[in-house]
């Protein structure tokens, strides 16, 4: 596998002009750096939070692994969440909610015909939460999975070509079988998130 190295405070996201250079296979993803701070404690979620099934508004200053409790690596997937809800405050002032897998149906379902019509790939493990939105001309999807492994859809409604999936790994976890052979996995440093790692694929098809 090929890695690359990323330092200080950067933030893996599949932006539309790393789209158009992935096709000439040159660039993987852009590196968005930020300045927040790994805080010394996770702080514990209210149980309202737990047990409701509330949504939930990613504090990325104060990280919580509140819907992550059954995660193996829900500390680094708690500092993945907040690295993304940093990304889209700092470029686009948007605030960055997710809901549980089992308001998220839809979502959820969209994310996995997206990966089964373009790649025949099926994710293993179970959905934890997700979110969809939209900035600027651009329709977002990310699905948080009990594994550690996050994969974020963007979907550009005008220009065809800028729409990809990635597959971000908290870190700890191991590259799940289902992506291991099939995608090369680019690495980073994150002061949220400890060491990332990200691939991606361009999206042909309509959805």
């Amino acid at each position: 596998m090929t890695s690359v190295e990323s330092k200080d405070d950067a933030i893996l996201v599949i932006d539309a002009n790393a789209v158009l250079a992935s096709e000439v296979g040159v660039e993987l993803l852009e590196l968005v750096t930020g300045a927040a701070q790994v805080p010394q404690f996770l702080r514990l979620p209210p149980m309202s939070e737990v047990d409701c099934g509330m949504t939930y508004e990613v504090d990325f200053t104060t990280v919580s692994t509140v819907g992550f409790e059954s995660s193996p690596v829900a500390a680094a997937l708690a500092g993945l969440r907040a690295n993304e809800a940093r990304y889209f405050r700092n470029k686009y002032d948007h605030v960055f909610v997710v809901e549980p897998a089992s308001k998220a149906k839809k979502i959820i379902a969209w994310v996995h015909r997206i990966l089964k019509e373009e790649r025949d790939l099926v994710i293993h493990s179970r959905p934890l939460e997700a979110t969809e939105f939209q900035v600027e001309n651009i329709r977002w999807a990310y699905v948080f999975y009990e594994s550690g492994l996050s994969i974020n859809v963007l979907y550009t409604l005008k220009d065809k070509k800028k729409r990809a999936v990635g597959f971000k790994l908290a870190d700890g976890m191991e590259i799940p079988t289902e992506l291991a052979s099939r995608f090369k996995f680019a690495r980073q440093k994150s002061k949220l998130a400890g060491t990332i790692r990200g691939s991606f694929f361009v999206i042909k098809g309509e959805y």
